[in-house]
């Protein structure tokens, strides 16, 4: 892809967005822009369906929303409510830790800053880079499979690995769109450039796409 063409991929993919609808924990932001419901909803949502994921967070939440509340909570009543997210119960104690974290350390406020959020336990980079944006409409670039597999097929990057293209990203992307850049490669992943056999036929940004390592399409 012709880096000076990103801009209209980034207006297509937002008209793309109309249709397909918000990611979950993108939807949550717009809802409530509460970082620690970003924070915890982002930790349900790895490796987790959105429609699981959103009524988790809802069953979760409706027994607590706040870290103090949350430590008032059982692991079992935790494991309870999030089932069945995948890996439950480690996500449970997790979310017992990050809670407990976040009242000794911070005074139960999420922090804004991706350095504080990755000292967290159980923060890994592109949950701390999501909290950031969504929670804080600071900009950050969070970088999750859809992320990384499509900004390499686009041609855009050349990475290896998430970490590598959030920093080929911080280094290329213009700022002005790295907040929205998640929200708009996720749902377009999920519904469009899927991880096999993409939909290239009815791909709106195909002109511009150097189609990277894609040896079936429909």
């Amino acid at each position: 892809m012709d880096d000076r063409n990103v801009a209209e991929v980034i207006r297509l993919l937002e008209k793309e967005l109309e249709k397909e609808g918000l990611p979950i924990v993108s939807q949550m932001a717009e809802e409530h822009r509460d970082p620690f419901a970003i924070l915890i909803s982002t930790l349900l949502s790895l490796r987790t369906k959105d429609e699981v994921t959103a009524a988790a967070a809802e069953r979760l939440f409706a027994l607590a929303s706040t870290p103090e509340g949350m430590l008032r909570l059982s692991e079992g009543q935790i494991q309870k409510a999030i089932y069945p997210v995948g890996f439950y119960r480690h996500k449970a104690e997790t979310i017992r830790q990050v809670c407990r974290d976040l009242i000794d350390r911070f005074a139960g406020r999420v922090p804004d800053t991706l350095e504080a959020l990755l000292s967290l336990k159980g923060v890994g980079r592109k949950t701390a880079n999501l909290v950031v944006a969504l929670g804080f409409n600071i900009p950050a670039i969070c970088v999750d499979t859809h992320v990384h597999r499509i900004s390499n097929r686009l041609g855009y990057v050349r990475t290896k690995t998430p970490e590598e293209t959030e920093f080929a990203l911080r280094e290329k992307l213009p700022p002005e769109y790295w907040l929205r850049f998640n929200t708009l490669l996720v749902a377009f992943g999920r519904n469009t450039c899927r991880p096999i056999s993409p939909l290239c036929s009815i791909c709106t940004v195909a002109v511009y796409c150097d189609r990277v390592g894609v040896t079936k399409s429909r």
